[in-house]
């Protein structure tokens, strides 16, 4: 029988459990479902179910988020059936207005695929995703290595597995935007094998630089990226790698909240 591989955070003390577990039961996270999005239900799942932190649903015709969203997700799908390009119209719905101003007080935004694709058209992420390179559809599990410290990105494994699913995922960007990207550490996930090395034959559209994933945002408060962590974060699946970066995320926000002890006596 096959071994299933389940990552697990590394955590220094009983306090910071708490602090975690404390924040975690108040954590709100929001998904936001256009016309055309696909993977919906199983980034519902993964933060509802797997997570643990309580999740709503925003359409793409709401004006305002949910009231108390810590976290907005926008999952992967076609939006719009991806006419005139992935992205450029669901960039105009009304939610997106609402997403930006949670980008801009310092709220949580996790953009897959799609949504990486829908940040990028809506200016809150640089660059574009353009059709891959080979001009096919790539279907499979590939391998990404976390390369910079961020609030999705901090503490996780050297080489996550995870799969992708886009005809559109070649991450391009300007001379000058890729070489900021790169002195900032926006750069959050690069293509690479399984032993961690950032090879072309590794790169599975010809993404600039073989980027996978990148940060934005006033804080590094909005990450894009195109493989899929909703899709490989629960052994039933086979793999957990994808909820090492939703456990990252949460671990962050429980440390810039208050201490699990001021928490307690607020209560």
């Amino acid at each position: 029988m096959r071994r299933v591989r389940q990552w697990q955070p590394a955590l220094r003390d009983s306090a910071q459990w708490a602090q975690i577990a404390c924040y975690r039961a108040r954590m709100h996270a929001t998904v936001v479902v256009f016309p055309g999005s696909n993977a919906d239900a199983e980034m519902i799942h993964t933060l509802r179910d797997v997570v643990q932190v309580r999740t709503e649903v925003a359409w793409h015709r709401d004006a305002e988020l949910p009231a108390g969203t810590d976290l907005v997700a926008i999952p992967g799908g076609f939006s719009y059936g991806d006419y005139l390009r992935c992205g450029a119209i669901a960039k105009v719905s009304p939610i997106v207005a609402a997403i930006r101003r949670h980008v801009d007080r310092g709220g949580a935004v996790l953009g897959v695929c799609n949504g990486f694709q829908i940040l990028t058209e809506a200016g809150l992420l640089p660059g574009a995703l353009t059709r891959n390179l080979h001009l096919r559809f790539e279907c499979r599990d590939i391998f990404v290595k976390p390369v910079s410290e961020g609030p999705f990105t901090s503490g996780l494994p050297r080489v996550l597995r995870l799969p992708i699913a886009h005809a559109e995922g070649r991450y391009q960007a300007a001379p000058d935007v890729l070489a900021s990207l790169e002195k900032d550490g926006l750069v959050a996930l690069r293509y690479c094998d399984s032993a961690g090395a950032i090879t072309e034959d590794a790169n599975p559209n010809g993404s600039l630089s073989s980027i996978a994933g990148i940060y934005g945002g006033p804080k590094k408060n909005v990450l894009g990226l195109m493989p899929h962590p909703e899709r490989m974060s629960e052994p039933l699946v086979g793999y957990s790698d994808g909820r090492a970066i939703f456990d990252a995320i949460v671990r962050s926000m429980a440390r810039s909240s208050r201490p699990a002890a001021q928490l307690s006596a607020a209560s």
